[in-house]
């Protein structure tokens, strides 16, 4: 039966990559992939499957054989199907046509792979261990996340997901590896938004001023102390500072600032805690010093926690096909992912999907102008998430 799935898959490559470069060609912001959606729901039902939209840009279909009792539940594949406000320089043959939006961050590739799972499941579905749910969503890259409005619209229920498995391109590994994590894996994200305001003037002249130039690189400076001497160090956290915009010149101090940063942790409690800090911190210190501020914290995505028995059974499951792929222990990341909404709430597995070669095209970053992939990829994600799923 192995045999038979990997032929049958080899047998569809150029229809899937075909549909991975018209996603390519074709991206669509957060929230507003309604022409992506339009085509995952007609590939869909191309392939004997009946989608629904769900949250007004995303997909849903549920594949399961006669034997199979929904009342029971089923498990979950998410694939995430919005691109980024980025303009491709790859030069690609197939490279986006809506300029200024981009798939920099793979998930053309994690669409295709979703597709190309579900038409092979279809295929062999009196051999699925359950029924199985594929959940095209929307919004990844833009708060509140897609995934949060999808469980808000019941994507967990009916019929009930009892897992969830989703996967992610990664760059730094090799086409044919896979990697993975048991426990928590991605941090939180909290964005961070501070306008200083003081009292302008000459620069020769600074005791006439409130110089928010001033308040604002020195409190970025001792904010780190909410990291230094507040948080556990046995908890990753991560507070930076992107964007500090003072409006002057060489001889003017300027009324306001304005500072942008990001907060992440792995502690929800911590997290909250941290906010509190955050904010008593920035008040008193620019008070203190004569000024004024405004601040918002605008709480992001949780941390992602992959559960250790559905890793585990993914584990296992790959060694059917340990002569197609390799797996890679990976340690944590400070990045984030909507994924973590689903973790938070079942069992979860968020794995990495390798898509470099020896080519230094494919090693450019994710969200990178020039960020490319060895189509290979594909394959083993569809293998991946097949052989997870199928008994044989």
């Amino acid at each position: 039966m192995k045999e038979t799935i990997l032929k049958y898959i080899e047998r569809i490559e150029e229809e899937i990559v075909a549909i991975r470069r018209h996603l390519h060609q074709h991206p669509e912001l957060s929230f507003e992939e309604v022409n992506t959606s339009r085509f995952i729901f007609e590939k869909l039902q191309s392939f004997g499957l009946e989608p629904q939209i769900i949250g007004k840009t995303g997909v849903v279909a549920v594949i399961k054989n006669e034997r199979h009792d929904l009342s029971k539940g089923c498990v979950a594949l998410r694939a995430d199907i919005d691109a980024l406000p980025i303009l491709e320089k790859t030069e690609l043959s197939f490279a986006s046509q809506n300029e200024g939006v981009m798939h920099a961050c793979g998930h053309d590739v994690h669409a295709s792979v979703l597709l190309g799972t579900a038409k092979v499941l279809y295929q062999f579905k009196e051999h699925l261990e359950s029924p199985v749910k594929l959940v095209f969503q929307p919004g990844e890259e833009k708060l509140p996340g897609g995934a949060s409005l999808l469980i808000k619209e019941g994507i967990l229920e009916n019929p009930k997901v009892n897992k969830i498995f989703g996967l992610h391109v990664a760059p730094e590994l090799k086409v044919g590896e896979l990697g993975w994590r048991k426990g928590i894996y991605m941090a939180s994200c909290d964005e961070v938004y501070i306008d200083i305001h003081g009292k302008g003037g000459h620069g020769a002249l600074p005791q006439n001023c409130v110089d928010p130039i001033v308040i604002g690189a020195s409190l970025i400076l001792n904010l780190q102390q909410v990291i230094s001497r507040k948080a556990d160090p046995r908890v990753p956290n991560v507070l930076s500072f992107g964007h500090f915009e003072g409006i002057g010149a060489t001889n003017v101090i300027p009324s306001e600032v304005k500072i942008k940063g990001t907060f992440r942790t792995f502690d929800e409690g911590w997290r909250l805690q941290a906010h509190e800090w955050i904010r008593k911190y920035v008040y008193s210190h620019v008070e203190s010093a004569g000024g004024t501020v405004d601040l918002k914290i605008e709480k992001g995505y949780p941390f992602l926690k992959n559960d250790p028995d559905a890793v585990d059974s993914f584990l296992e499951n790959m060694t059917a096909i340990t002569d197609q792929v390799r797996m890679v222990e990976l340690d944590i990341r400070m990045t984030s992912e909507d994924f973590s909404y689903y973790s938070q709430e079942i069992p979860a597995c968020f794995f990495r999907l390798g898509t470099s070669n020896n080519n230094e095209n494919t090693h450019f970053s994710v969200h990178h102008p020039q960020f490319c992939i060895d189509e290979r990829a594909i394959f083993s994600g569809i293998k991946a998430f097949c052989f997870n799923m199928l008994n044989i």
